[in-house]
């Protein structure tokens, strides 16, 4: 549940798996192994880091990045040792320009509550600022790759209250609609009918105009609080 503020987005991507997902990129003999990982709090992030950075402890650098937040106003990186802006700043704008979604510019880089990790294993010659910038930029792209997205959906609660009689029938009308259900509830006088609704103006209008034909204009909805669910895939 989200309550504390309103965000300026409404839906974002995220890591369909909670699992991390890992690759392996060789260049020059140094092995880049990418992890990719869903998190939903700075502290995960910094959790799973730590957990590498034990696993990989003989490792040369353990490099990562991360966002998190609808607005993706969370963003942190490091380089763990590497030279200044060749593999944390590379391995962040790797996530923030990724496309989620190349059939949508409004929602095809807005991936978020995520961590990235890459533990290096020097091979023995150097790669140069370049090199590394673009290695940790394709250890990055590919272990996201290997990754598959949904889309992360604010929705805002509606109320609806109608006599007892009405609720059942009232309920699977709006399911038919496509409309999501959150709860049927019975008092003593009524009962409540909570749906959820995609929160932006237009399904917010819809769901409106919805609820007054299904009750001939005697049920209005009211809006409270919002949540976010992931989108279910068919």
């Amino acid at each position: 549940m989200n309550t504390d503020h309103e965000t300026r987005a409404t839906s974002y991507a995220v890591l369909t798996q909670w699992e991390p997902v890992q690759s392996l990129l060789e260049i020059k003999r140094s092995e880049f192994i990418a992890f990719a990982q869903r998190v939903e709090s700075e502290a995960d992030a910094r959790a799973f880091i730590e957990s590498l950075r034990k696993q990989y402890h003989d490792a040369r650098h353990v490099c990562s990045a991360f966002v998190i937040g609808a607005d993706r106003d969370i963003q942190r990186s490091s380089d763990d040792g590497e030279p200044a802006g060749t593999a944390g700043i590379p391995m962040l704008q790797a996530v923030l320009a990724r496309r989620t979604d190349p059939d949508s510019e409004a929602s095809s880089t807005n991936l978020s509550d995520i961590c990235v990790v890459v533990v290096r294993y020097f091979g023995g010659i150097k790669l140069g600022a370049g090199g590394l910038v673009r290695a940790y930029t394709d250890a990055v792209v590919q272990v996201l790759d290997e990754a598959t997205t949904t889309q992360r959906r604010r929705l805002r609660a509606g109320v609806v209250k109608l006599p007892h009689a009405e609720a059942g029938k009232f309920e699977n009308e709006v399911r038919s609609l496509g409309f999501t259900i959150i709860s049927v509830d019975y008092f003593a006088s009524h009962a409540v009918v909570t749906l959820g609704v995609f929160d932006s103006p237009a399904t917010r209008n819809e769901a409106k105009t919805k609820v007054a034909e299904l009750t001939m204009g005697k049920g209005e909805i009211s809006w409270g609080e919002t949540s976010w669910v992931d989108e279910v895939m068919n």
